[in-house]
C-alpha cells in the first residue's frame, strides 16, 4: 500500500501518488470502472479533475461513486469570474457525482491578469469563497504554472494547498520552484506536486509515443524512479504523474517502494537533466 502524508494544516493525509482524471479521459466506462477499482486497491485516496480534460469528468464520477466517502476528491475551475466559477463548480458536482469537493482550486494561474480577475471584484476567488462557507466545497486551494503569480496567490490570500510543479529538470536546469515551494511550507499550505515525470518539451519533428502527455514524459523505468523519488523527496504531500495509465501504473509501482533520493543518485539526476529543455521557464 502507498504511504500518506499530511496535506498542510487541514488534518487530511493523502496518497504521496494521486491519480489524474486524465488517466481515464477518452476510455469506455469499464475501462474507467477497473482503473479507478485498480488504484483505490492500491492505496490511492486522492484523485484530482478538471472540466478541461475532455470528458475525464463524466467518466470519473460513475467509476469513483463506489468509494467516494474513502477518497479525497480535488476538482478546478479554469474560470476568472465568480459566475464563470459558479456554473463551472456546479456542473462539475453533477458530472462527478457528489454534493462536495474535498479540495476546489483556481485552474492554470499562469499571468497577471489571471492574478487580477480572479482575485479582484466578482471574480472566481469569490466563488469559491462563498461555495465553501455553503458546505459545496470544503478546502480551497489553486493551481500555478508562474513562480511569480504563485507567490503573489499565496501572499494574497489564505489557500489551504497549492499544486504546483515540482520537476527535476526545472529544479536543476531553470530554478523553477524551490522558491514556491519553500513560500507554501513557511505559510503552512499543503504540497501537491505537478510534472514530477516530465523529461522535457516535445522535440519538432520527434514522434509523440504517448498521446495525452503535452510534454515528454519519463518512461525509462530507472530514470522515472529516480525523478519520482526526486519530487516525493521535496516537502510535497502527493504528487500526480502523467496521465498516461501505463505511466501511472509505473508512478504506483516505484511509489510503493519509495525511499529518500540520495545524494549521489540527485547527482546523477543533475547530469541527466543537462541539454535538456525545461518544460517551464522562471519569470519575472
Amino acid at each position: 500500500m502507498l504511504a500518506r502524508r499530511p496535506l498542510g494544516k487541514t488534518g487530511e493525509t493523502l496518497s504521496i501518488v494521486g491519480m489524474g482524471g486524465i488517466v481515464v479521459m477518452n476510455v469506455s466506462q469499464e475501462e474507467a470502472n477497473r482503473t479507478v477499482a485498480e488504484a483505490v486497491d492500491r492505496g490511492v485516496n486522492y484523485f484530482d479533475v478538471a472540466p478541461s480534460y475532455g470528458n475525464a469528468q463524466e467518466r470519473l464520477g460513475p467509476a469513483l461513486q463506489p468509494y467516494r466517502d474513502q477518497v479525497f476528491l480535488a476538482c478546478k475551475t479554469a474560470e476568472r469570474t465568480a459566475a464563470g466559477a459558479r456554473r463551472e463548480l456546479e456542473e462539475s458536482l453533477r458530472q462527478l457525482r457528489t454534493d462536495h469537493f474535498d479540495l476546489y482550486q483556481l485552474h492554470a494561474m499562469t499571468s497577471q491578469e489571471d492574478f487580477d480577475r480572479a482575485t479582484g471584484p466578482d471574480g472566481a476567488l469569490s466563488a469559491l469563497v462563498a461555495a465553501r462557507q455553503e458546505g459545496l466545497v470544503r478546502y480551497l486551494g489553486f493551481s500555478a504554472h508562474s513562480v511569480s503569480t504563485a507567490l503573489k496567490l499565496m501572499d494574497a490570500f489564505d489557500f489551504d494547498t497549492i499544486l504546483f510543479p515540482v520537476n527535476w529538470v526545472n529544479f536543476f536546469n531553470e530554478n523553477f520552484g524551490p522558491q514556491v515551494l519553500a513560500r507554501a511550507v513557511e505559510k503552512g499550505l499543503g504540497r501537491l506536486a505537478l510534472k514530477a515525470m516530465a523529461k522535457t518539451t516535445w522535440q519538432e519533428g520527434k514522434p509523440r509515443r504517448y498521446q495525452k502527455p503535452w510534454y515528454e514524459p519519463v518512461d525509462e523505468p530507472d530514470l522515472a524512479a529516480l525523478a519520482l523519488r526526486f519530487t516525493l523527496s521535496q516537502p510535497v504531500t502527493a504528487a500526480i504523474p502523467p496521465g498516461e495509465p501505463s505511466l501511472f501504473r509505473l508512478a504506483l509501482d516505484i511509489a510503493e517502494k519509495f525511499t529518500p533520493i540520495t545524494p549521489e543518485e540527485e547527482e546523477e539526476l543533475r547530469q541527466r537533466a543537462k541539454g535538456l529543455t525545461p518544460i517551464f521557464r522562471l519569470t519575472a
